[in-house]
């Protein structure tokens, strides 16, 4: 782990991504949990999970944009797993119901602990709270490859109270790890609704040097709920949108991994796919498209990421008269969903309007690690090779 500021090469003894810790192994091994992800932005990131004595093996969706641990607890048409609480002689209910809300989909459980281990994460077994699903709506969907979800963001968005300590939370007091995770998620410009199988890594405790190249560049978090930041301009194919700067945090800016698209404020939002469609070299496309109703085909020979512009966020620095800039290229946004026949490969828009909140999402965040530094308060982003 590095300060801020200091040079980006290992320190002495964190060879290998090694780095030492008072856990009962002696060494955080962060190359253990590199590609310990699986799933496409589409469907969502998943990790490996045994849960409750015998262990009961879970596939858990990546959430920075929620605070619950909550997994299937009776079957679902969409579920091919779920955990029973029954059959686990260390789970402990705690008879308190539950509801979460999310911007798709909801869930109610009940509250509860158990131990869990993760097979290609930290060493050793945890106690942590977890809501067993009773009822859903619109959460577990067809075909998604996961049944249950890991919300890493702060105790303040936790239901039914803060007080419900996060998994997150309760790994760096038990395991004695650091207070920061990363993330890289590897499905850019791969087809998003296929089997799920691009991979990903989410590194408990710390920072992973194979995962990146070059420097990270770090953002305050403005607030600790969600991993609220404040972005400060627009540009599309390098010109920039000239909106009041309140535009683009209205009424927040987030960094969520369990959102799939890039979503802006509706204003923005507009004025992005006004700026797209000039700078773009295609004359005619219908409404549907920029508004996701409609997919754009074109012959599997072509790839019509050459045909757009790249959009940039400037983010406040560190140092706050500074700013610095991710990139998105069309790669990222223009996403292959279908083949049609022999030879169309059909895309989407991934980027959508929003009513309250610029999200940067899944759709973003495959052509980054990005680096979620709780102990320094700040999101760092650097650019990933897996993309």
């Amino acid at each position: 782990l590095r300060p801020a500021g200091s040079p980006q090469r290992d320190a002495p003894g964190a060879a290998d991504g090694l780095a030492l810790a008072s856990d009962p192994g002696g060494t955080l091994n962060f190359l253990a949990m590199v590609e310990n992800l699986q799933g496409d932005s589409g469907r969502g990131y998943y990790l490996e999970m045994l849960i409750g004595t015998p262990p009961q093996a879970l596939n858990i969706l990546v959430d920075t944009g929620s605070s619950n641990f909550a997994v299937a607890g009776v079957p679902d048409p969409d579920v091919t797993s779920y955990f029973n609480p029954e059959l686990s002689s260390t789970y402990r209910s705690q008879g308190i119901e539950v509801t979460v809300k999310y911007s798709q989909g909801s869930w109610t459980g009940v509250l509860g602990t158990d131990v869990i281990t993760m097979p290609k994460g930290l060493y050793g077994s945890y106690t942590i709270n977890i809501a067993t699903i009773l009822e859903s709506e619109n959460f577990f969907l067809p075909g998604v490859k996961w049944h249950g979800i890991l919300g890493l963001a702060y105790d303040a968005l936790a239901k039914p109270s803060s007080s419900v300590e996060t998994f997150f939370d309760s790994l760096v007091r038990q395991a004695k790890i650091p207070n920061i995770f990363s993330l890289q998620m590897c499905g850019a410009g791969l087809p998003v609704s296929g089997s799920g199988t691009n991979g990903g890594s989410l590194v408990l405790g710390g920072i992973e040097p194979s995962l990146y190249t070059g420097d990270i560049w770090y953002t305050p978090i403005k607030e600790e709920w969600y991993y609220q930041v404040e972005i400060l301009k627009l540009e599309v194919g390098g010109q920039n949108l000239e909106l009041d700067c309140r535009e683009y945090n209205a009424d927040k800016a987030i960094v969520d991994s369990g959102t799939t698209l890039l979503r802006l404020p509706e204003k923005v939002f507009s004025a992005v796919v006004q700026a797209i469609a000039r700078t773009s070299l295609i004359q005619e496309f219908s409404s549907g498209f920029w508004t996701g109703s409609q997919l754009a085909c074109w012959d599997r020979t072509e790839k019509p990421w050459s045909l757009f512009p790249k959009l940039s966020i400037y983010l406040r620095d560190e140092n706050s008269s500074r700013s610095f800039r991710i990139s998105i290229l069309p790669q990222l946004y223009i996403q292959p969903i279908l083949v049609i026949g022999d030879n169309l490969q059909c895309y989407r828009f991934g980027i959508s309007s929003s009513t309250n909140a610029l999200v940067i999402g899944a759709t973003v965040m495959e052509g980054f690690y990005v680096i979620f530094d709780r102990a320094q308060r700040r999101v760092g982003f650097a650019v990933s090779p897996c993309a």
